[in-house]
């Protein structure tokens, strides 16, 4: 469960790094707006396990 747990925290972590990056960059809108989507659906699934 733990392990579980610490790879959905990278994988968020992950996500806001690339969201963050593709900001700082200055990408397309739809670019930055499929980032924040994963970023957003990863957050529900941590939220959702009651973590």
């Amino acid at each position: 469960m733990a392990n579980a747990r610490e790879e959905l925290i990278s994988k968020i972590e992950n996500a806001r790094e690339r969201l963050n990056r593709s900001i700082d960059t200055e990408d397309e809108y739809k670019v930055i707006y499929q980032c924040s989507v994963e970023l957003d659906q990863l957050l529900n699934q941590y939220v959702v396990a009651g973590y």
